[in-house]
């Protein structure tokens, strides 16, 4: 065997040998460099619109929880709050008023029909006074009249026997004192005649008062029954006087609710960040008018950074959750960074995406896919807060 053939075959022995080194210190690893540095993106947008006072932090600034990251015009939030306490306090007074007139009105309603009854009664009183005394007015009439035709009747029959008499005056057949007497009689007669006509005026005239009395009377009866109609309506009027302080109740819910938004938008003119985190994307200047809504930047935390690598399918076999692995950052070539696998997505990155690939159409054509896997970088290993969004990484998993 010459030489030549010698050193190939000591080639070929190297090759092999290496070709199953490199198996060996393979076996049980999982590598991609389809991956990639994730972090929360915590975008920044108002809640309330308007002027821009001032904005404190700048781009690539690092701020903590509740750092003012924009300041809006206040004054016209205030002045809100300001007429909605107001109004609040006006119908806090107006519920006060309207709670203290339900016993009022409860307490003088009653009242009040007592006071009817006792007037309707009263009234009916007088109405059958009055009735009673229409009766005596009538009957004294009746009377009277009576009277009148008594006296007229003796009046005549005393005007007859003077003339009769007269006669027999003038024959010198009476004596002068007996014609004296007669025509005394007829004259106190006739007297009598007009006093029985006086006592029939009399009575009328007291017909007609009695009957105005009674008018009266039953006028006030009226009058006495309308007023304890209306005191009867007192269970309805202190129904009404509830409700309406129900509903100034209820107005006054409604104005601390106002109150607590006038307070919320207030206290939203000056816009916080939640998290911790790096400032980027500042897009807001002071003396810009916003809207609620608009972006004006964003936060983002370095403190819970994670690794998103895209294995092929076939890479998936043996990959479980925790498993260790190594990553290999682009930007700082050589340092390693170790973690663990923290889940397997539950679809390929292609059924996520805008198109997804449609393999019912009689044209599919295999193409391996590719699953996101999140790998979650253990404790303490990037103090200095190197790793930044979108870096690219290898990660290796080690499946053994």
């Amino acid at each position: 065997m010459n030489r030549g053939l010698r050193v190939l075959i000591a080639g070929i022995c190297l090759a092999l040998i290496g070709a199953g080194a490199w198996l060996w210190a393979t076996r049980g690893r999982e590598s991609t460099d389809d991956a990639q540095v994730e972090a929360h993106v915590t975008p920044i947008a108002p809640r309330v619109g308007g002027l821009v006072m001032a904005v404190p932090v700048s781009d690539n600034q690092q701020v903590e929880a509740g750092t003012v990251l924009v300041q809006i015009d206040q004054r016209d939030y205030q002045l809100a709050l300001d007429r909605a306490r107001a109004e609040l306090a006006d119908a806090q007074a107006a519920a006060v008023a309207a709670r203290a007139d339900v016993p009022i009105t409860a307490t003088t309603a009653t009242g009040n029909i007592s006071t009817a009854t006792g007037r309707l009664a009263a009234s009916r009183a007088a109405v059958a006074e009055a009735e009673q005394s229409i009766e005596a007015a009538r009957a004294r009439l009746a009377s009277a009249q009576a009277r009148v035709r008594e006296t007229e009747a003796n009046a005549t029959k005393a005007a007859r026997d003077v003339e009769r008499l007269k006669t027999l005056l003038a024959k010198d057949e009476i004596p002068q004192q007996q014609f004296d007497a007669v025509v005394g009689d007829a004259d106190a007669r006739a007297a009598a005649v007009e006093s029985a006509r006086s006592q029939v005026r009399e009575a009328d005239a007291g017909i007609r008062v009695a009957e105005s009395h009674a008018q009266q009377a039953q006028a006030g009866e009226q009058e006495a029954t309308a007023e304890l109609q209306r005191a009867q309506t007192a269970p309805e009027q202190v129904a009404a006087m509830r409700a309406r302080a129900q509903a100034a109740g209820a107005r006054i819910q409604q104005l601390e609710v106002a109150v607590k938004q006038a307070e919320l938008n207030l206290e939203h003119a000056t816009v916080r960040t939640l998290v911790a985190g790096i400032v980027s994307r500042r897009s807001v200047e002071p003396g810009q008018v916003i809207q609620p809504g608009q972006p004006l930047m964003t936060v983002i935390p370095l403190d819970r950074v994670w690794i998103t690598a895209n294995f092929k399918e076939t890479q998936l076999e043996r990959m479980r959750p925790g498993q260790r692995v190594e990553v290999d950052v682009d930007a700082y070539g050589g340092r390693m960074f170790n973690g663990k696998i923290d889940s397997i997505a539950a679809a390929t990155g292609a059924r996520f995406s805008l198109l997804p690939p449609e393999n019912a159409t009689g044209n599919f054509v295999k193409v391996v896919q590719r699953v996101p896997v999140k790998i979650v970088l253990d404790d303490g290993q990037d103090p200095e807060r190197l790793l930044r969004p979108g870096m690219s990484v290898t990660p290796t998993v080690y499946t053994r």
